[in-house]
């Protein structure tokens, strides 16, 4: 959740916030930020780098978890949810999967009973099927 507010207001924009609102507040903020902008004056040139860097990661993450992308994506990520879980981690409320398909996605928000309990069930793939891949935001990585 951390990552998503702080990206969020990096942009200024709100959880409803639509593709194409992303895509205007992004060009923006890029056009005042643009380091060539700043030629003339090295420290603010520097400033404005590591700002443009700063939004061009927020931008794509908030792209990447954005409802748009998922439902575009939903039939791959159908079959890969299907498969066999290779390895899983979780740190910090965010818990990554691995699937034996190589794919890999990150769920955001996950409480720490949740993933107690994944752990702890016979089977994982069938309790996160239950309970996290539709339950949570989430991110191909």
């Amino acid at each position: 959740m951390k990552k998503i507010f702080e990206s969020r207001t990096l942009l200024g924009v709100d959880k409803n916030a639509e593709l194409k609102d992303l895509k205007s507040v992004y060009r923006t903020l890029m056009k005042d930020w643009h380091p060539d902008k700043f030629q003339d004056n090295h420290e603010q040139k520097a400033v404005a780098e590591e700002k443009s860097k700063e939004i061009i990661e927020a931008y794509h993450f908030l792209v990447s978890i954005a409802p748009e992308t998922a439902a575009e994506s939903l039939p791959e990520y159908t079959q890969t949810t299907a498969v066999a879980i290779r390895d899983y981690s979780y740190k910090a409320q965010t818990l990554e999967i691995n699937f034996a398909d190589g794919n890999n996605y990150e769920y955001f928000d996950v409480p720490r009973g949740v993933y107690q309990k994944m752990v702890n069930s016979e089977s994982p793939a069938r309790f996160a099927r239950r309970h996290v891949y539709h339950s949570f935001v989430y991110r191909r990585k």
